[in-house]
């Protein structure tokens, strides 16, 4: 059985930093990407980060680029989202999904089809 465990959201003031995990398991986890999405209230899910062990391949959302690193440690299965100089706009719940294989393209609900629970993110002004 796939299964993704999503940890790590809080509240933070704007400029601070939250670091964010997603662990694995029930699937081979080198042959698929994992990604983070986001969802605040009120507007659709979209995606903010990938990464591929099967290609390499990574991905940032624009807004985020240069602030989130994704990485990935494959003895633990679990990729981690360390976010930095959060905004007020970075609040949503994230959630970490799999299904896909590269992140060469924006990752899309669509494309996934496994997901985790979600964390809550909260970035106060």
């Amino acid at each position: 059985e796939v299964q993704l465990q999503a940890s790590g959201g809080g509240l933070v003031q704007a400029g601070g930093s939250l670091r964010l995990s997603c662990a694995a398991s029930g699937f081979t986890f080198d042959d698929y990407a994992i990604a983070w999405f986001r969802q605040a209230p009120g507007k659709e899910r979209e995606g903010v980060s990938c990464i591929s062990n099967s290609d390499g391949s990574t991905y940032y959302l624009d807004s985020v680029e240069g602030r989130f690193t994704i990485s990935s440690d494959n003895a633990k299965n679990t990729v981690y989202l360390q976010m930095n100089s959060l905004k007020p706009e970075d609040t949503a719940v994230y959630y970490c999904a799999t299904g896909g294989s590269s992140c060469l393209v924006v990752p899309t609900t669509s494309e996934y089809d496994y997901w985790g629970q979600g964390t809550q993110v909260t970035v106060s002004s």
